[in-house]
């Protein structure tokens, strides 16, 4: 009888023991949700939601007054779609955001060699560089319109100072010069973030590497382009990508500046789409502006991780 006892519990501790191990592996499953869990709900409220409402909205009728008069369908859409200055904002936006992040990321290279030698006030140098990261895009956008004035702007001071100009030039009245000078800004505001990231870059690359390359008889160039570079991709990958989508979704220097005008020659399409919300007073057509400028953000970091062949970096 007493064998028979311990037989049955020992088959049932057995047929228990399967059961312990698949909670125990589903558990451990479940470990790392719990720590990415409020990450992914904070994702879902600030960045889903929103684009659900954005995609909503723009396929409803809304009065100026911003109450909902029922669904409108894809009128929105073929109304924006007739808007006789939405190709040119489109090309002109794809260029702002091209020229803005090229020259930026060429820039930033350099700037970041730079910060990553060793020098006397390197320190100091890495505050100054920061700084107009730091400072409010807004203010530097006033600071840089203040002094492109053209009767007691610094610049024009400056170049008539030099015989450069015969006359004071209104820099921001003509769009080609008015566009010029909005990327340069952008530039400005955009160099201390992507700098910082291609320094950090930098500091993650093996010393013992470029000693294996002198060794080895590499010159400077050779070093940088086949040893540097490549190592840097992931950084410059990083940086890019956060560039294009903060250029692209660039607001405060085109409207502080020169508020997409004269009439659209300026706008972009975040300038287009306010403009359509809040001085045509059509917020169903501005919403689906606004889908249309998120699927273009979309595609312009798509082909460029194709291009950049992002999946290699994960392997």
């Amino acid at each position: 009888m007493q064998d028979t006892d311990v037989r049955t519990r020992g088959a049932r501790a057995t047929a228990r023991a399967p059961r312990a191990r698949t909670g125990r592996r589903l558990g451990q499953a479940l470990i790392p949700y719990v720590w990415i869990g409020p990450a992914t709900l904070l994702i879902a409220v600030v960045v889903l939601w929103p684009v659900v409402e954005m995609i909503r909205t723009s396929l409803q009728k809304i009065s100026s007054s911003g109450v909902t008069l029922g669904s409108n369908g894809t009128t929105n859409y073929s109304d924006l779609f007739d808007e006789g200055d939405l190709v040119h904002v489109v090309v002109r936006t794809l260029l702002w955001v091209a020229g803005v992040v090229i020259v930026t990321m060429v820039i930033s290279l350099a700037l970041a060699q730079l910060l990553n030698a060793r020098f006397p006030g390197r320190r100091v140098v890495r505050w100054a560089v920061i700084v107009p990261w730091a400072a409010s895009v807004l203010m530097t956008a006033l600071v840089w319109k203040w002094m492109l004035d053209n009767y007691f702007g610094v610049v024009n001071e400056v170049l008539l100072d030099l015989h450069v100009l015969h006359k004071p030039v209104n820099w921001l009245a003509h769009p080609d010069q008015a566009m010029l000078w909005m990327m340069w800004v952008a530039v400005f505001v955009s160099l201390p973030f992507a700098s910082f990231v291609i320094l950090a870059g930098l500091q993650t690359i093996p010393g013992e590497v470029y000693e294996a390359a002198r060794v080895d008889g590499s010159g400077t160039f050779r070093t940088y382009f086949r040893i540097t570079l490549p190592m840097l991709r992931p950084a410059l990958l990083i940086a890019a990508i956060i560039n294009v989508i903060n250029v692209f979704n660039s607001f405060p220097i085109i409207w502080a500046m020169t508020q997409g005008g004269p009439g659209h020659a300026t706008d972009t399409t975040t300038t287009f789409m306010y403009k359509i919300a809040f001085f045509d007073q059509n917020v169903g057509e501005s919403a689906a502006m606004a889908v249309v400028n998120f699927a273009l953000v979309l595609v312009m970091v798509l082909l460029y991780l194709r291009a950049s062949r992002w999946r290699e970096e994960v392997r």
